[in-house]
């Protein structure tokens, strides 16, 4: 998952979409007296064209830098809408691209505050920001006088005489506008504005909900209860334990990171379904932090807030601009690939009972055993123990194995500064300066926060502190990758799973989207959700190439590489638990569209989830990928609302692209096809329709059948 960097017009009306919450109204501060003291408003200082001072940073500061830099926003955006010229490109596109300078560095810091420093004290600040920012956005998007400027300029003359990037921020400026309520008027207007505000604070309830969750449930293991864990796992364990206060003990997290390794190999079959409880149940425990009334009240106000701009549902109006442009057209391709997920799904269970059933266990497969099982499976299959693969799994190893791909497709340079010249906000965090490895062109830096910790949200997710563009010269790019990796004990290297690597790489792919940018615009960095993660994904197929396997995945003891003989193992099962895999994400996509082209006034979401899954046919050994009461995709925000249907929308682009490098003269690493690639697929980032964007990487629109076939999928014309 990602955040990127946006332009202070695109960020404010994502923020109102996104979530805090509370409602008081705005006081003006004066900007340039609040500025010396306030170390969030000051332009980023020191090298590489200034950084982010986050040792400086103080919570205190938050709110009055906030005020001061709405305050400067809403001047700037004044100053747009009231010239007296004539609209053109340059006085209104161009300087609304300028506007909220300040704004945009305040949310560098605030979005530490709220995924990687988390505290009671922080989330308690962003409900009582949410409506402030939710009051300044509508004050931007709702300003007639911009919006008929902005309109001006998208329906002139001029407009034709664009170079192509800036049509396309024109249409994304009008579009921002058009699709937020600017065509409203009188109570419409006045109630779009108001339903924002709403949205900000259930949407930061939602998300305060599941971390509050996140932190509460804790197993805590004693040494008799560790039966079939690995001791790299066990090791994790002791030292989450004593980070809270229980030497001697063994945590387990209510994290992705904690939960699927134990699940995997726990022989405590009981500890198992509690473990999965914990998880699966986050946000619907039926205490002061469910979710499900929350849910009710997000899509019924997100109804009625795009009935007033004339749509039937939220889905339509949310993918009108996006590549599938229909709800129908996601569903389509969801159908296709449905019946062979699940209908694989009955043989990986069918094989899993059948070991269960051999081992005397007297047990039905539950979703608490499907990774357990599946394990064993894969063993008795594949002759592969995913343990041992784990043993020549090390971040370290990888990172320079990301490293080392980015060198030969992207001409990066990576060199780690540690002069401690670039301030941190944790000891974890460490970075790295790019180069053009062929020129020496500085290109920018790559923050890495790799190791889960209480107060940082669950999952992975990559942004930018500052994004490349060159409307008012030329800017370099400090990106971010965050995981959340159990560390390794003091002295000993961390160890993941296969999985992790896959995300790992997946992330770091969105760093490469980020650094690879040739754009003049801020605006050119909003993202199409069903496509930004393309770019990320296909990343991935480069773990399983000869060159990072041979060089890089050596055993954390001996330096040996990994055996050929594994390698070839974990080839021979790449289409293993796709079934699995496959169902969960769907489950969680289809349950997303439906919850957003159905009316709000028929669902009761606990009833709702489970009454459609069981209409789609849903496996009941398994669930979804995210249940509806921790789904933070959409319901702590907008990003993934009605289009978590992207990420599949997006593989199908990757298995297409992945069989072009595959069938080139150099493969993988083939040059001409790489320079290719940078060029039409991650330099571009969104100042060109993605649709076309490929058309010039393929010569032709993705073919859903290299899904199907990477997946172990039957393809049917």
């Amino acid at each position: 998952m990602i955040k990127t960097t946006m332009t202070a017009l695109g960020l404010a009306v994502v923020v109102a979409l996104s979530g805090c919450t509370s409602t008081t109204e705005l006081t003006k501060a004066s900007n340039s007296q609040v500025s010396q003291e306030n170390v969030l408003l000051q332009p980023f200082s020191g090298p590489f064209q200034g950084v982010p001072q986050f040792d400086k940073m103080n919570l205190a500061d938050l709110t009055p830098a906030f005020e001061a830099g709405i305050a400067e926003h809403l001047a700037d955006v004044d100053k747009v809408a009231n010239n007296p010229e004539s609209a053109t490109f340059e006085n209104t596109i161009v300087e609304l691209e300028r506007a909220g300078k300040s704004l945009d560095r305040i949310f560098t810091y605030y979005g530490i505050w709220r995924n990687n420093k988390s505290s009671e004290e922080s989330r308690a600040l962003a409900k009582e920001l949410a409506p402030k920012l939710s009051v300044f956005s509508s004050k931007v998007t709702q300003n007639g006088k911009l919006f008929d400027r902005v309109k001006a300029v998208y329906q002139s003359e001029e407009y034709k005489t664009l170079t192509p990037e800036q049509q396309r921020v024109t249409w994304l400026t009008y579009n921002s506008f058009a699709r937020n309520g600017a065509t409203l008027t009188g109570e419409a207007k006045a109630r779009y504005a108001e339903i924002n505000q709403q949205l900000a604070t259930l949407h930061t309830k939602f998300s305060s909900n599941v971390l509050a969750d996140e932190e509460g449930y804790v197993v805590f293991l004693d040494k008799s209860q560790l039966s079939g864990l690995p001791e790299s796992f066990i090791a994790g364990a002791a030292s989450a334990a004593a980070e809270r206060g229980k030497v001697g003990q063994f945590a387990i997290t209510n994290s992705r990171s904690s939960m699927d390794p134990f699940l995997t190999y726990s022989t405590e079959r009981a500890l198992r379904e509690q473990v999965w409880k914990n998880y699966y149940n986050r946000g619907g425990n039926g205490d002061q932090y469910d979710n499900n009334a929350t849910i009710k009240q997000i899509l019924t106000l997100r109804h009625e807030r795009v009935q007033l701009l004339g749509y039937e549902n939220y889905a339509q109006w949310r993918l009108e601009d996006r590549m599938a442009k229909s709800p129908a057209n996601a569903k389509a391709l969801m159908d296709k690939v449905w019946p062979a997920a699940i209908a694989r799904v009955e043989e990986e269970v069918a094989d899993m009972q059948a070991i269960a059933d051999k081992d005397g266990a007297n047990i039905t497969i539950a979703p608490w055993d499907y990774r357990f099982y599946s394990e064993r499976v894969r063993k008795e299959k594949y002759d592969l123990d995913s343990n041992e693969i784990k043993q020549y799994l090390q971040l370290d190893k990888l990172r320079e194995a990301m490293f080392y791909v980015a060198k030969r497709l992207f001409n990066f340079e990576f060199s780690e500064v540690t002069d401690g010249s670039v301030p941190v906000y944790h000891d974890d965090v460490r970075v790295w300066e790019v180069k053009d490895s062929v020129t020496g062109k500085h290109i920018g830096l790559w923050y890495l926060d790799p190791f889960a910790r209480k107060g940082k949200r669950s999952g992975a997710w990559a942004n930018t502190f500052r994004s490349y563009t060159t409307m008012d010269g030329e800017t370099n790019v400090l990106s971010t990758n965050n995981s959340n990796f159990v560390k390794g004990p003091e002295g000993k290297a961390t160890l993941i799973s296969w999985s992790d690597a896959e995300t790992y790489f997946h992330e770091f792919g969105h760093a490469l989207h980020f650094l690879s940018a040739d754009v003049v615009y801020p605006q050119s960095h909003t993202g199409v959700r069903d496509y930004t993660e393309f770019q990320s994904q296909l990343l991935e197929r480069w773990l399983t190439t000869d060159e990072v396997i041979n060089q890089f995945l050596v055993h954390h003891e001996t330096g040996e590489a990994i055996p050929k003989s594994l390698v070839d193992k974990i080839k021979k099962s790449s289409t293993f638990n796709q079934g699995f895999s496959t169902t969960e994400y769907m489950a969680s996509a289809m349950m997303d569209l439906l919850y957003h082209t159905t009316d709000p006034a028929k669902i009761d979401p606990a009833k709702f989830e489970k009454e459609q899954l069981t209409k789609l046919g849903m496996p009941t050994e398994l669930v979804m990928r995210h249940r509806s009461t921790h789904f933070g995709h959409i319901f702590s925000g907008e990003g993934y609302a009605a289009a978590y249907y992207g990420y599949l929308w997006a593989e199908v682009l990757t298995s297409d692209a992945a069989e072009a490098f595959a069938d080139a003269p150099g493969g993988f690493y083939d040059k001409a096809l790489a320079d290719k690639l940078v060029e039409h697929l991650f330099s571009v980032r969104n100042a060109m329709d993605p649709a076309q964007a490929y058309r010039l990487f393929r010569g032709r629109d993705a073919d859903v059948s290299a899904l199907m076939r990477d997946r172990g999928f039957p393809v049917t014309k």
